[in-house]
């Protein structure tokens, strides 16, 4: 919690997910931490807190600034192909990893970092006009920017352009069920899978993320992936790699993409070295050997742990050299053209040719 005032600005817009308690405190509903704050203080995320006894969002409108990416640096490898993504987040995070490699952002608490600002409108007008097929949420979390994200999606969808949640996948049920419905696609951190990494490492709980996970398989149509970068020495041994690959293929299926990804020493872990490139080779091998039919490194140049491969007859269905599309051997209606096996994902007919290239946009 934090006592830093909130200001009154048209950025601070109420919210609906939170509860009064006994004491006089009010309580925070969106995300598991469940923050009780006294009246002018915030929550551990900072963009939410408590004001005139309500629960009031305090960057609503207000970016970090705004890029067009490759849709693979999300990353999603089964959403739309080679196609440019227009991307933003704000700033604060609802958790606390000592790895966080987007530190400036997710643990800022000058609020003058959010130098860009834009209604939700004009992100999807201006999305349209640069040719982006998708809206991503990105860099921080969007569940604390829930109303945000959600009023951006439903502008981005009058314009037949589709939204993208990167997150953590930490969120209750309630506030969970009202932001998916609104995401086309998502990429969820699965950090780890031991209850003492989430504790030690992320500042929270493992359960909620796996709760999150089963959710979307289950009850929505919303195309997700997976991500989870390896730390040396904390979440990379073979044994919790194989716990993990086989809980996804038993509880999500065996065509929802995982990606493992290297780290680099940041933030309050710059004591670890970075991660070796035959460690994430080693866990797609593992990923695949446990019935995962998707599996892929990140974060290193890796031309055959990028690109897709069709799980029936082993063809090469989509080449990739870190953000750049090759050889495309997908049918019109998503199949491999090899053998005619479908592949799982959300494709058109053609791929995209965005590429590796990143795009500054002014929004103002």
């Amino acid at each position: 919690m934090s006592d830093v005032p909130i200001i009154r600005d048209p950025s601070v817009v109420p919210t609906k997910y939170w509860h009064k308690l006994d004491d006089g405190r009010v309580q925070c509903d969106v995300c598991p931490r469940e923050c009780k704050l006294h009246e002018g203080q915030r929550g551990l995320c900072f963009v939410r807190g408590c004001l005139d006894g309500q629960i009031v969002l305090t960057t609503y409108g207000r970016s970090s600034g705004f890029v067009i990416d490759p849709i693979e640096k999300k990353p999603l490898n089964h959403f739309l192909p080679g196609t440019p993504v227009f991307s933003f987040g704000t700033a604060g995070c609802n958790l606390a990893c000592k790895f966080c490699q987007n530190w400036d952002m997710s643990k800022s608490r000058e609020m003058d970092t959010l130098a860009d600002q834009a209604s939700p409108e004009a992100i999807a007008r201006v999305a349209e006009e640069t040719g982006c097929r998708s809206v991503a949420y990105t860099y921080n979390d969007p569940v604390i920017f829930l109303e945000y994200a959600v009023d951006v999606a439903k502008a981005c969808h009058e314009r037949d352009i589709k939204s993208v949640a990167v997150t953590a996948g930490y969120i209750s049920p309630g506030a969970r069920e009202d932001f998916f419905a609104h995401m086309d696609a998502a990429n969820v951190d699965l950090k780890g899978f031991t209850e003492k990494f989430y504790h030690k490492i992320c500042g929270g709980h493992l359960q909620p993320v796996l709760d999150t996970l089963v959710y979307l398989k289950h009850e929505t149509d919303v195309w997700f992936e997976t991500t989870t970068l390896l730390i040396p020495g904390e979440n990379d041994s073979e044994e919790e790699i194989d716990e993990m690959t086989r809980w996804v293929v038993e509880n999500l299926g065996p065509d929802v993409p995982m990606h493992f990804t290297a780290f680099h020493p940041d933030y309050k872990m710059l004591d670890h070295p970075p991660t070796p490139p035959e460690t994430l080779i080693r866990a797609r091998e593992i990923a695949l050997r446990n019935g995962v039919q998707y599996a892929y490194t990140g974060n290193v140049h890796d031309k055959a742990g990028q690109s897709t491969w069709c799980p029936n007859c082993g063809g090469l269905v989509i080449e990739r050299d870190w953000y750049v599309l090759g050889e495309w051997h997908l049918d019109a209606e998503g199949h491999c053209a090899h053998c005619g096996h479908p592949i799982a994902g959300v494709f058109d007919p053609q791929p995209g040719h965005w590429g590796p290239r990143r795009q500054v946009v002014r929004m103002s």
